[in-house]
């Protein structure tokens, strides 16, 4: 579609559902990105390592699983001028970051480096 056939379709010219459709998508390759940097610890920590890398990729599927869901309900919220954000996805993503940066911390720190 174009840009101007989706802003007919929700009508706002500012093309906010889309924006933040690709802030999500920026997101999801952020996780996946994240999850190649933790497989590099690997021969390093060990098997610890990889609820890292299950839990960034965990993450990025389910940001990727619900981003068209997320995109239909602003699209509604525009539409019927009844928009509100969604605190959830972001407040989980957020969680998420959190404990893969506490998790990441604990395996530099505590884990011993495998010979």
């Amino acid at each position: 579609m174009t840009a101007q056939r989706d802003s007919a379709w929700h009508g706002d010219a500012g093309l906010q559902p889309e924006r933040t459709d690709l802030a999500w998508s920026r997101t999801t390759m952020s996780m996946v990105i994240a999850a190649a940097v933790f497989l590099r610890w690997l021969p390093h920590h060990g098997w610890f390592v990889g609820t890292l890398v299950g839990g960034a990729i965990v993450t990025a599927v389910a940001i990727n699983l619900t981003q068209k869901r997320r995109f239909h309900r602003a699209v509604r919220g525009i539409r019927h001028e009844t928009m509100a954000p969604h605190a959830g996805s972001t407040a989980a993503v957020a969680a998420s970051v959190v404990v893969l940066a506490l998790l990441g911390i604990y395996t530099v720190l505590f884990l011993p480096l495998q010979p």
